[in-house]
């Protein structure tokens, strides 16, 4: 009976262990795929949707679709701590893509069901009705739905597909998760391009009720390719909550101020969990290690090891933890800057408007449709970069050749400075053209210069993005603990929200000094008067402080996960590189 129980055992072992693996990775980036092109798609000609169906002003849509875009950059890093700490991805991927089926659902029954939103205008009258409370409370419902669903399928897809491939025992684990997520950007950057240009389409050519149909139909397909593949994914179980354990460190330290520390060889002063190898903290951010001092066994330690009362005593790992975020904060901020580069979408989208935007006599690129050019630069570069220019260096060298993570994200924050000195000079040649021409008073008249002028600036941002955003997002999920995948997944996507408000800010400070006195100000509606380039110059400074300040801040940092450290013996006993990576890649924690 015995030996059966325990062959079961073994095959139920076995069966975990053939588990996950690329075989999953068509299911889970396919998941995160069809959300955003079905999410993305529906996005932007919202506007001219509640003007038009809902006979709302130009500034209330638009403060509603602020406030939707707000929701849905924020919701990423909930999402992440909820799953990292009470629900695990797969559950958070699967509820979310539920209620993202649901929003598309809605927003898609508000275009179907006339009762649904305000009766047509009186062509007599000239009155609009305003929405009633059900009709506003029904799109309201269906745009919380979709932030929520896009809040937690794309931070935790991330983290999923890589719980699937990630074996840090393996010498090549590195490289597989370099492919993975350059792969995985790629097919989301491809996402994007097809909702913006396909799925737009649709609606401009057949309506809102088939084009949000079409969007309604991909989420469908989106939830059952997930769940379709449920038996072949690895689910790892969550930790504990994260940020409940996060609070306990602070106020714990704070509460042992005044304890002196134990002595370097002296590691069992510190409580540390059975399960784990860890004695002793790192020395780094060392005012956090009074929370873990033991004070008195007898009463701080349970019978089962843990801490009787986790209010005054914490576990080196939760230290680590909250180190590690503390840690890569520095390197986070400095992805800010690029991101408000990134979202100037507005000016581009005028000078657009004011140039040749014809490729042949009869066929002419869309003024807003120039940001494909970034789209298209960063799948390109993640290609040849994968499958091109890696192979072709390890040939040379005869070894695997990798650029590290902070290289990568480097060489991204310098091409952001070239795409906004590009962006500034470009503009200044338009506006120059302009006034020569005599178009001074008149920004709508189509100038005689093509708007390919403008493509350079695009890709260079694309480039941007791919060195960094990738570079970053690697790099999260390489230093941080790994039951705080998901929260390494959001870091950039909470990095973004942030730059959103800060562009705003920053638009706003501008305008403010250069229009006192009556001046024309440098971000005016009429392009010709306004200096949007000197605007792009202060872009282009401040990318170039961000440079310098990443610089230090990766200096500060010290040797990553993914370069080689030297293996030495530390006085408590612990090689050098687990003292640099420790609560890290050297902690494997509870996931």
């Amino acid at each position: 009976m015995e030996d059966k129980m325990e062959e079961s055992s073994d095959r139920r072992e076995m069966w975990r262990s053939k588990k996950g693996g690329l075989i999953t990775m068509p299911f889970i980036i396919g998941n995160e795929s069809l959300e955003k092109v079905a999410g993305y798609a529906v996005v932007p000609n919202m506007i001219l949707y509640l003007i038009k169906d809902y006979h709302m002003s130009v500034a209330k849509g638009t403060n509603i679709l602020f406030y939707w875009q707000a929701a849905t950059n924020f919701t990423p890093i909930l999402a992440a701590f909820v799953a990292d700490s009470y629900l695990g991805r797969f559950l958070i991927i699967g509820f979310a893509s539920i209620c993202s089926l649901l929003g598309m659902i809605l927003l898609w029954l508000t275009a179907m069901v006339p009762e649904s939103k305000p009766p047509t205008c009186d062509l007599l009258t000239q009155r609009c009705r305003s929405p009633t409370a059900a009709q506003m409370s029904l799109l309201i419902s269906s745009f919380v739905l979709i932030s929520i669903g896009a809040g937690g399928v794309r931070p935790c897809s991330l983290a999923f597909g890589a719980d699937q491939l990630d074996q840090r025992d393996n010498p090549k684990n590195d490289r597989v998760l370099e492919s993975f997520f350059g792969w995985y950007y790629a097919s989301a950057a491809i996402s994007v391009l097809i909702a913006l240009t396909g799925i737009v389409y649709i609606q401009d050519h057949l309506g809102y009720r088939v084009g949000f149909g079409v969007s309604a139909i991909l989420m469908l397909l989106s939830v059952l390719v997930f769940f379709i593949a449920s038996p072949l994914y690895l689910k790892l179980n969550p930790s504990k909550s994260l940020l409940t354990g996060f609070l306990q460190v602070m106020v714990v330290a704070y509460k042992n101020r005044n304890l002196t520390f134990p002595l370097p060889d002296s590691t069992g002063s510190y409580h540390h969990r059975r399960d784990s190898n860890i004695a002793a903290p790192t020395h780094k951010l060392r005012f956090l290690n009074k929370a873990c001092i033991i004070k008195n066994p007898g009463q701080d330690i349970a019978s089962d090891g843990s801490a009787s009362n986790p209010w005054s005593l914490c576990a080196v790992e939760q230290v680590e933890e909250l180190k590690a975020l503390i840690k890569v904060l520095p390197l986070w901020s400095t992805g800010i800057i690029m991101s408000i580069n990134l979202s100037q979408n507005s000016f581009p989208v005028l000078q657009a408007s004011s140039m040749d935007r014809h490729l042949t006599t009869k066929f002419q690129i869309p003024a807003g449709s120039y940001g494909m050019f970034n789209i298209i630069s960063l799948a390109l570069w993640v290609i040849l970069y994968d499958r091109a220019i890696l192979p072709m260096a390890s040939k040379l060298k005869g070894k695997p050749v990798r650029f590290s993570v902070k290289l990568r994200m480097g060489i991204g924050l310098f091409l952001t400075c070239l795409a906004m000195a590009v962006s500034a000079i470009v503009e200044n040649a338009r506006r120059r053209k302009a006034i020569r021409e005599g178009f001074l008073n008149n920004p709508h008249t189509v100038l005689n210069m093509s708007a390919l002028w403008l493509v350079p600036q695009f890709c260079l941002n694309g480039l941007a993005e791919a060195f960094t955003a990738i570079g970053q997002t690697e790099f999260f999920y390489s230093e941080l603990p790994k039951s705080m995948s998901s929260i390494a997944a959001a870091l950039f996507r909470f990095g973004l929200a942030v730059a959103n408000l800060l562009a705003s800010v920053v638009v706003s400070i501008i305008d403010d000094i250069t229009s006192r006195g009556g001046k024309e100000g440098w971000v005016s509606s009429n392009i010709n008067k306004g200096r949007i380039d000197n605007y792009y110059w202060v872009l282009t400074i401040l990318s170039v402080i961000n440079l310098l300040y990443y610089f230090v801040c990766a200096w500060a940092y010290g040797p990553c996960g993914d370069q080689p450290t030297k293996v030495t013996r530390a006085r408590n006993g612990l090689r050098k590189e687990e003292l640099a990576n420790l609560g890290t890649k050297g902690m494997k924690g509870k996931a």
